[in-house]
């Protein structure tokens, strides 16, 4: 006879879970680490619990889920401080396990709230198990959801004082999980509008991470010999050092937007915003959707055609039905790969400059191309938090091995970038991991910045220190607005530099470009002697996109800026 909390964790293994993420005190964190072996990772705060184990999810491959803890019930707001984290999560599509406690047999009914009423709309689904014998098979049905159809978040609510139950008589099978592939006569359709159009795009979501088939989507794009845009959430699925990739955002991708007259997603719900992408014209396009779930066909944009299926298992019938209709794929088009280049090189003009500035404060895209410098892109791992440290870094940064760069949706969480990179050393322990933050991101996540030293989880910590929030430049916030919406952090009379390293952790503050690769690297080494590591660099509040209304300042400041100066 065990206990349920035993029973859990014992479950949790079976499944191939590494650790688990949390927050103190869920009842079942003793049973899952003491009793159970799991590794425990105890963030600051539940909302970095979740986000830890939603991007171990996202960088696994669709083999292992993250899974959290949390208090829960009705006398904790643990679960309710995570709200943030799972509706992230679930707006992302990422398939995280949500451990919590539940409301005893007893109890019930005895409170108006209720927490399922909440979290059902924010996840995929809430179980509650408030009976013993009937927890294996819950369980079984929380990992059905997590490999089966769309993934997303799955909360599981485990009541109090449930007593013991037999094993043998109540036993657990991990779950296999179900993949669909597309109807033939579809596949087909596809393959063939595909070689009739004389401009056809690939627009690849994350599904492909999920499905683990970035594999299949080389293959099949250098078959057909077609350029590949992905969405922010798939950055890296494909190697942007490429021929054929066009990357995620910049004149590249918003040249062949506009000029294909055929778009095959794959992977993507097509949702537009601004971090996937809106389709120009959609109604002059043939629009072939892959995704695994019916629910995202003709959502947005009227498809010609539908291949319902898991990413890999399609991308698998197209290039066996490509190799048929073709004799063996498409000859190499050297027309196509000149009009990459030549629109590639446009982009390089206008950023290259950026990246190789000597101005001071420094130009924060010459952070980037630094990084760059330094990196193995082989081995690395790179993510930015929200707002101008992603929408600049994910522009100009090439990524070039599937999961060396984590994006993210429209509903982001500000300090993301530390579970991130926390995670993507738990998944991939050989490849360096670095998260770029700014002012904003990294007022969420100082205090988390010492889980990684309890840990010896060496990874490195880049604040783009402009004192300031926002720089999306007059009229995105409103017309004549300021770049930046306030002024913080003022680097003249605040050192945060100094602040983390009073926690223990290596610590350095840049203020010349020169100065950036030597911190870097030194941070690296730090890195792998499993000691993490912050760079704060003083930064010019230089624009998201390069201008601000027609002038290109260097290093301009927020003040020089107001001034005309």
């Amino acid at each position: 006879m065990i206990s349920a909390s035993r029973g859990i964790a014992r479950i949790l293994k079976a499944e191939g879970t590494p650790f688990v993420s949390l927050f103190p005190s869920c009842r079942l964190n003793n049973a899952i680490g003491d009793e159970g072996g799991l590794p425990m990772i105890m963030m600051r705060d539940e909302r970095y619990g979740v986000a830890v184990a939603d991007a171990f999810s996202r960088l696994s491959d669709g083999k292992k889920f993250g899974v959290c803890t949390m208090q829960g019930a009705v006398n904790a707001a643990g679960l309710e401080y995570a709200t943030g984290a799972i509706t992230q999560a679930f707006e992302d599509s990422s398939p995280v396990l949500c451990l919590t406690d539940g409301v005893a047999p007893s109890d019930a009914g005895n409170s108006h709230y209720r927490a399922d009423r909440l979290f059902s709309n924010i996840t995929k689904w809430v179980g509650h198990i408030d009976t013993v014998q009937r927890m294996p098979d819950l369980m079984a049905r929380a990992f059905t959801y997590l490999k089966t159809g769309r993934p997303g978040p799955v909360l599981v609510q485990v009541a109090t004082n449930l007593g013991e139950y037999d094993e043998t008589e109540n036993p657990y099978e991990p779950v296999k999980g179900w993949k669909p592939e597309a109807d033939p006569d579809d596949v087909k359709a596809a393959v063939k509008a595909l070689l009739e159009a004389k401009k056809p795009l690939l627009y690849v979501g994350d599904g492909i991470f999920y499905a683990d088939g970035c594999a299949e989507l080389r293959k099949f794009a250098e078959m057909a010999q077609v350029p590949v845009l992905t969405t922010l959430k798939a950055k890296s699925a494909f190697p942007e050092n490429h021929a054929l990739s066009i990357g995620v955002r910049g004149e590249p991708a918003d040249y062949f937007l506009n000029e294909c007259d055929l778009i095959l997603a794959i992977g993507s719900s097509l949702s537009p915003n601004r971090f996937s992408h809106a389709i120009p014209n959609a109604a002059s396009k043939t629009i072939i959707q892959c995704t695994i779930d019916s629910i995202d066909i003709n959502k947005s944009y009227r498809v010609k055609n539908a291949l319902i299926g898991d990413a890999k298992l399609v991308l698998n019938q197209l290039i066996d039905e490509l190799g048929r209709q073709t004799g063996g794929g498409v000859k190499p088009k050297q027309d196509l790969l000149d009009e990459i280049n030549g629109v590639k090189a446009k982009m390089a003009e206008k950023y290259m400059p950026l990246m190789t500035s000597d101005d001071t404060p420094i130009n924060p895209y010459r952070v980037y191309g630094d990084m760059m410098k330094t990196l193995d892109p082989n081995n690395s791992f790179v993510t930015g938090d929200s707002g101008s440290t992603r929408d600049q870094l994910s522009t100009v940064y090439q990524a070039v091995i599937p999961h060396g760069f984590l994006g993210w949706g429209n509903v982001s969480t500000l300090g993301f970038s530390l579970a991130g990179a926390i995670a993507s050393k738990l998944a991939h322990p050989e490849r360096q991991a670095v998260n770029v933050t700014g002012d904003a991101g990294v007022g969420y996540m100082l205090g988390n910045l010492e889980a990684p030293l309890r840990y010896d989880i060496g990874i490195t910590t880049i604040h783009i220190n402009n004192s300031g929030f926002a720089g999306y430049g007059p009229g995105f916030w409103g017309s004549g607005q300021d770049p930046y919406t306030c002024d913080v952090t003022p680097y003249d009379k605040t050192n945060l530099a100094r602040a983390v390293e009073g926690l223990g952790i290596h610590a350095e503050r840049v203020t010349e470009p020169k100065e950036i690769i030597p911190a870097l690297k030194r941070a690296l080494d730090e890195n792998d002697r499993k000691c993490p590591a912050y760079i704060e660099v003083i930064c010019s509040q230089y624009p998201v996109w390069g201008t601000w209304a027609g002038m290109a300042p260097k290093g301009t400041s927020r003040s020089q800026y107001k001034t005309g100066a």
